[in-house]
């Protein structure tokens, strides 16, 4: 081969080098070309955007009725008062009311894998109270919080009011469906969280009626007691 065809040769390797570069060359502010596509990435609606699939023009559709979404069964009951003494005589507390499992082999460990997970749900409940319930009833439950000290109707104390005589299931409707003054917390916890609420105001009420912790005793303060003499 002489000079003159390598040079040809050498020059059309070079516009092809450079074409093929540029047909590769890609925009990553553009999707690429793609052949048989078929169903790897479908069209996305947004949920309030309109369209023609459906009569009413609507993306985001409502449930059929009678639908349960997964995990979360209905709650047949109302905000009436009746029902929330009906709610505390038929809900039961995930953490510290469920019946034994019988498969359990050995019943203490059990017991204590119960108590290990209300130690748990007790801890997540005092993260969320200080949240959402503190500014109302008080960092220690006492209707103090700071809601209640610029002139809003305090709420009843938790660790000795009224609550200390309520089922679980009934301060479980109270934060479902609200009471009073106080509004529904259905949308701002979900039942979890409404039950770990619930774990931790009953800590706070153990707290309380095991009362203030003894003062430590003093040796030095202590009052001799006089020597008794032998007659």
């Amino acid at each position: 081969m002489n000079s003159s065809r390598l040079t040809l040769f050498l020059g059309v390797m070079l516009v092809l080098s450079l074409a093929l570069n540029a047909a590769l060359h890609t925009d990553e502010t553009r999707p690429n070309w793609e052949f048989l596509a078929e169903m790897k990435r479908s069209p996305a609606s947004q949920a309030f955007e309109t369209t023609d699939q459906f009569a009413n023009g609507r993306t985001q559709q409502t449930p059929v009725v009678g639908t349960i979404p997964r995990g979360l069964p209905p709650l047949h009951f109302t905000a009436s008062k009746e029902d929330a003494v009906r709610a505390g005589e038929e809900l039961h507390n995930p953490h510290s009311e469920s019946p034994p499992d019988p498969s359990d082999a050995d019943p203490a460990q059990a017991a204590a894998a119960v108590k290990q997970r209300l130690a748990a749900s007790v801890d997540r409940g005092q993260a969320v109270y200080r949240v959402y319930c503190q500014s109302c009833h008080g960092a220690t439950g006492a209707g103090d919080g700071p809601v209640a000290q610029r002139g809003f109707p305090p709420p009843p104390p938790l660790p000795t009011g009224k609550s200390t005589q309520m089922r679980d299931g009934q301060l479980f409707h109270i934060l479902t469906w609200g009471q009073g003054s106080m509004s529904s917390m259905a949308a701002q916890l979900d039942r979890e969280q409404r039950w770990d609420v619930i774990n931790y105001v009953r800590s706070l009420q153990a707290q309380a009626a095991a009362g203030p912790p003894a003062p430590a005793s003093d040796s030095t303060s202590a009052t001799p007691v006089p020597p008794t003499t032998q007659p």
